[in-house]
């Protein structure tokens, strides 16, 4: 499942409308994920990011269920992450990059993880991100998630994934280029 990009990263108004009340919804019912800020501060600053709305519909079409997370106040920034109880499914079975993809002779996923998220206009989640998610909820109990990758692993062929087993969050490690049918990845986006 190859993304493109579109040229007009506008939604059609009637879909911009949806996925707001969708938001808002999300954000009421899971007030522990955000405390202290009010919903019409974050739908204020959405109706004004036009790309980054297509990017958080990007981001629920795929499964991730993004929600708020946190406030950069320095910066009037509003940090989002994909909350879905599991890795988003409509972006599991990838390979890491797409230096990975390109190695694989047989059976070559369709897509890879930085590939996606930069096509979606997203992060991937870093190992640090991954551990502050897990602190609002157990999400990966069942599957796992491709995080950032330091160039030395990298470089070595190599890429971690994190999941949450027995109560704790583990990170592994994998060849860059492997794909499970229960990995995908996890994005954030900055508001």
């Amino acid at each position: 499942m190859t993304m493109k990009r579109k040229n007009s990263n506008d939604l059609p108004l009637e879909q911009k409308e949806e996925l707001l009340t969708v938001l808002k919804d999300r954000f009421e019912k899971n007030v522990n994920r955000h405390k202290g800020m009010e919903w019409e501060n974050v739908k204020a600053k959405l109706e004004t990011n036009k790309e980054k709305l297509w990017s958080l519909n990007e981001m629920e079409k795929t499964g991730g269920e993004p929600d708020v997370i946190d406030y950069d106040e320095e910066n009037d920034v509003f940090i989002f992450y994909d909350c879905s109880t599991e890795s988003p499914k409509g972006r599991r079975s990838v390979c890491y990059d797409r230096e990975a993809l390109e190695s694989r002779k047989k059976h070559k996923p369709d897509n890879s993880a930085m590939h996606m998220a930069s096509s979606m206009g997203i992060e991937i989640l870093t190992e640090v991100q991954y551990r502050e998610l897990q602190e609002l909820g157990d999400f990966d109990k069942k599957t796992s998630s491709w995080v950032q990758t330091p160039t030395d692993i990298r470089e070595l062929g190599g890429a971690i994934f994190c999941d949450f087993r027995y109560g704790h969050v583990f990170v592994y490690h994998n060849g860059a280029e492997s794909y499970y049918a229960a990995r995908g990845f996890r994005g954030s986006l900055r508001v």
